[in-house]
């Protein structure tokens, strides 16, 4: 696995892949997996400004993020799949998240802070913020109709990517695709 892994994160940066051109030919080339779900935009949009609430309630907004490739994960306590990858979104954001990348997640709907909490404890949880959307007005507003959906963001604030459903992103398959994203930026 380890060979395997090291073999994707080469050929990842080796494509130099940079969305900002978009050189989606070269992130096409990577999906494999779980990351074959990943559809590439032709045209990347404008991802619309959300109001999100913290645990406290606190207002935070995408804007935060500013200058980072983002992968926003739409997702629900009720929800079998969405809580079965968080582990995995939790490990991508340990093994790549900084400066040039970071995992959002945004509990959508009615998720009360304790089931968040508790759920993020009995997980092992520890990276990814609590953040909610608790009218579902980002959702609507980035066309989420169901549960899971990742949506990946440029460093411009546009929607490059979206994948439709449950995924492995701690994988070497959906690590290739974002240290190809990152190389690309140097």
């Amino acid at each position: 696995m380890r060979k395997f892994l090291s073999a994707v994160l080469y050929t990842a940066l080796a494509f130099g892949a940079n969305a900002q051109t978009a050189d989606t030919e070269a992130l096409e080339a990577l999906r494999q997996g779980d990351m074959q779900k990943l559809v590439f935009s032709d045209a990347p949009q404008p991802v619309p400004e959300a109001v999100l609430l913290d645990a406290e309630g606190a207002e935070h907004g995408l804007s935060e993020y500013a200058g980072r490739y983002v992968l926003l994960n739409f997702w629900a306590t009720w929800c079998a799949p969405c809580r079965a990858e968080l582990g995995s979104l939790d490990r991508l954001e340990a093994a790549l998240g900084g400066e040039d990348f970071a995992v959002v997640t945004v509990a959508t709907g009615p998720n009360p802070v304790p089931a968040i909490q508790k759920l993020f404890a009995e997980e092992g949880i520890t990276r990814l913020p609590i953040l909610r959307d608790t009218r579902q007005a980002f959702a609507r507003a980035m066309g989420v109709l169901g549960l899971p959906i990742t949506v990946l963001i440029d460093p411009e604030g546009r929607e490059i990517a979206r994948l439709i459903g449950d995924a492995v992103w701690d994988g070497p398959e959906a690590q290739a695709i974002v240290a190809a994203l990152i190389a690309g930026r140097s």
